[in-house]
């Protein structure tokens, strides 16, 4: 994609963050299954709040902008595609699954064959 998408610089800190935020997912899924069943808006309110409490302590580290940074970069290059038009799609798939049709007649009467040989060799089969 881009040179700059490249993580520069990830220290002992940007690690220690990814860690918290596995952490912190953890601690909100582990959160959501000790609570009380009673209370489900409560586990749900644990769990949620572990997922975006993760979610800003990765996106805080460099890992975490590097790969904003791409996701980014990704819809740029997702723009430049030229996706093919309808009468187009149609038409390849109507070449596939003609050449799909022929495949099968091919392998069935290979099928076929390869049976008569083998009951013709081995008076065996059906």
């Amino acid at each position: 994609m881009n040179e700059q998408t490249q993580v520069q610089g990830s220290g002992g800190g940007d690690k220690l963050k990814v860690v918290a935020a596995v952490a912190l997912l953890i601690a909100g899924i582990v959160a959501y299954y000790m609570i009380d069943a009673n209370s489900p808006a409560q586990r749900w309110l644990a769990m949620t709040g572990g997922l975006i409490l993760a979610i800003a302590a990765f996106g805080w580290s460099s890992y975490g902008r590097g790969f904003w940074q791409f996701v980014l970069d990704s819809r740029i290059e997702l723009r430049k595609v030229v996706w093919p038009t309808r009468p187009e799609t149609i038409q390849t798939t109507a070449v596939v699954f003609g050449f799909v049709v022929l495949a099968g007649l091919f392998f069935w009467v290979l099928d076929l064959f390869l049976a008569w040989a083998t009951k013709l060799l081995t008076g065996q089969g059906g």
